[in-house]
């Protein structure tokens, strides 16, 4: 049995809820975030997440929010992390962790290996850091693009933080990505859909059994 720790991100349906957290994954993520195929509403969420409660962690996941935004996800649906996926400085990190009581993961773009130095940054108020792809050019999306990076990279980093890796992982990859990276932690998006934004209950399955496997 594989001691990685997985994150199913993007999920939006009861059904693909159900297979996220019946497949083993520690954290589930709720996109909040318009222009995102991904994004869930509100009342949406605080359906998602009341079924995730006490089974995975709950982890919101935002783009440059404002702190009105981030007080009503906390007050409505109580996530247990929230994770930063645009361009917040670390001491908004900081104040988020402080105002809302909740962990805080920092998304950080990768495409070489000096992307890596502003982890160390967030990594200082951050309680986890994400390593993501940098988006294509022309996407107006910071994640979930399905495309991928150089993962041996990762190797041997000392953040003194936990950090997961995320970017074009799939079933048929993600266990060739966890040796090349040496990694701990791993996200899946759109490696787990059947159509932009559209999870697949079946691929969620196929994805926690193959890191389990690796």
């Amino acid at each position: 049995m594989s001691d990685i720790k997985v994150k199913i991100c993007g999920l939006s349906t009861e059904e693909t809820m159900e297979a996220a957290l019946d497949a083993g994954a520690d954290m589930v993520g709720l996109m909040f975030f318009p222009k995102s195929p991904r994004h869930v509403s509100l009342s949406d969420a605080c359906k998602l997440a009341d079924m995730a409660r006490d089974r995975a962690e709950i982890v919101a996941v935002t783009v440059d929010m404002d702190l009105d935004g981030l007080s009503r996800i906390k007050e409505l649906v109580a996530p247990d992390t929230f994770q930063f996926h645009g361009s917040e400085a670390p001491e908004a990190c900081a104040a988020a962790k402080v105002m809302h009581g909740t962990g805080v993961m920092k998304a950080v773009s990768v495409a070489a290996k000096e992307d890596l130095e502003k982890a160390l940054y967030y990594s200082v108020v951050a309680d986890r850091i994400l390593f993501d792809a940098k988006p294509p050019k022309g996407s107006d999306l910071p994640g979930g693009n399905g495309v991928s990076y150089d993962w041996s990279l990762l190797k041997d980093l000392d953040l003194k933080k936990p950090f997961m890796l995320s970017g074009g992982l799939n079933a048929d990859n993600v266990a060739e990505a966890i040796r090349v990276s040496g990694v701990k932690e791993v996200d899946v998006s759109s490696g787990v859909e059947r159509d932009k934004g559209v999870k697949d209950s079946n691929l969620i399955r196929a994805f926690m059994a193959a890191v389990k496997a690796a």
